[in-house]
């Protein structure tokens, strides 16, 4: 059959076109180069690691691996075989993806490029099995992997609880309900030297007073009626060797105030209704929402038990203030109920984009208790119209800059900004070349860089 030269006709693709069919591909695709830099990845990172690409592209594959964003790493088998290789990777906000990576190899049998594309499970399919026995080279990456963070101050938070984690001291976590004090004393049990040891915490608002006392101390046969035959092991004793974390510590009586102060100084404590003082070896952490030095000038709080809890003093900053991690802490708990209920949601970057612009006051925890209701009572796509209409309704536009950026950062941040107004105002490249004055080439790389598509 004779080809007509219409059929012949070759078809050119503009870069900005090829790019835009890159980031609508529902696979994350990567391509580094042989020294392991980064050079393109698509727009699926973000929500696979809650990263931009303009946050990966130019860094090493092993600065990711180092830092738990994704394990294991699948370059070091590429660099060894030079040939294709399928496995199994987990990612920090609790993705499981299954990656391929094909090396490209020039005429000396050298590789040059190495192209990797990575897919999700889903998880209504049976489970893939791992296609490589796993060496002992490969470690599991310690607890940090779950507190999801892209913020700089969290970041620097995070290291300061892995230092004073070593240090066997009372300490006081402040920060609004929600934010995750809880999660964080656990990370600083689970970084010290009692991590062997129970984690047990309480917390303190939640129990009658009447009863607080016998469930942090115990009690002895005939304590008071209605007390079991033979007593019962309090809290603190349960504890013992590990970590005791008190939340709302604010909430507790004047008397549980002194009890409290006396386990501290003391290490000891007596149950209730007994004659004899049980040793302790525990370490306290205590955590409240509430401004407990406000409470001492009021005569509210023990002013010595104040500075016996207040040792070191870790304040978590509310999730309006480290819009960083919105992202990749929806995508984190999106991939937690896709599992906990094995269906495969996905969510619209319209949709993402209204959460982002919410300010969350009830933080973390009001992001995961939406994201589980939109997961559980939505069909495949989570749209717009799904998210609850307080959140639609109270969302504003807000930017990732901050106080603590720097001038490059801010410089980047009003770059963004502009081609971003740009772009949704022309809708072409050429336009947005005019607009800002710069070359059309510029602008191509400036939309690929910011500009998302729903």
């Amino acid at each position: 059959m004779q080809r007509t030269a219409e059929n012949n006709k070759q078809i050119e693709i503009s870069a900005e076109t090829l790019m835009n069919i890159l980031d609508h591909s529902s696979d994350e695709i990567f391509v580094l180069d042989k020294e392991g830099r980064i050079i393109y990845v698509n727009k699926v990172c973000e929500r696979h690691y809650g990263l931009k690409p303009s946050e990966v592209i130019g860094k090493t594959n092993d600065e990711f691996v180092s830092k738990g964003y994704w394990s294991p790493s699948i370059v070091p088998f590429v660099l060894t075989s030079k040939k294709p290789i399928t496995i199994k990777q987990t990612t920090y906000i609790g993705g499981e993806l299954i990656t391929t990576a094909i090396p490209i190899l020039n005429k000396d049998n050298e590789i040059e490029l190495i192209v990797t594309t990575s897919q999700e499970q889903n998880y209504k399919k049976l489970q893939m099995p791992d296609t490589h026995e796993k060496n002992d080279s490969e470690t599991e990456y310690p607890s940090s992997k779950n507190l999801i963070t892209n913020n700089k101050e969290m970041k620097k938070l995070i290291a300061f609880c892995e230092k004073v984690a070593k240090v066997d001291t009372t300490l006081l976590i402040q920060g609004e309900s929600g934010t995750g004090k809880s999660v964080l004393a656990k990370y600083i049990h689970q970084m010290s030297t009692r991590k062997n040891g129970p984690f047990l915490s309480l917390n303190c608002a939640a129990i009658p007073e009447e009863l607080l006392e016998s469930e942090l101390f115990g009690y002895v046969h005939g304590a008071f009626t209605g007390a079991s035959k033979g007593g019962k092991m309090g809290l603190l004793e349960a504890a013992n060797g590990g970590t005791v974390f008190l939340d709302e510590i604010g909430e507790i009586s004047p008397k549980m105030q002194a009890k409290l102060l006396q386990v501290i100084q003391e290490r000891q404590f007596f149950p209730v209704g007994g004659r004899e003082a049980k040793k302790l070896d525990i370490r306290i952490i205590t955590a409240t929402n509430q401004n407990l030095y406000e409470m001492v000038q009021e005569k509210r709080f023990r002013e010595d038990l104040y500075y016996r809890l207040n040792v070191i003093e870790i304040k978590l900053p509310p999730l309006r203030e480290r819009v960083e991690d919105i992202i990749p802490l929806t995508y984190y708990f999106l991939n937690k109920f896709n599992k906990k209920y094995e269906v495969y949601r996905l969510i619209s970057q319209k949709a993402l984009d209204i959460i982002f612009s919410y300010d969350w006051p009830g933080n973390v925890r009001q992001l995961e208790n939406v994201i589980e209701r939109l997961v559980v009572t939505t069909d495949s796509i989570i749209e717009v119209e799904d998210l609850p209409d307080t959140i639609v309704q109270s969302a504003k536009p807000k930017s990732y800059f901050t106080s603590s950026a720097s001038l490059d950062e801010a410089i980047e941040e009003l770059e963004k900004n502009m081609v971003i107004n740009s772009y949704q105002k022309n809708k072409s490249s050429r336009k947005v070349a005019k607009d800002l004055q710069i070359s059309q080439t510029r602008a191509c790389k400036l939309i690929r860089k910011y500009c998302r598509t729903s």
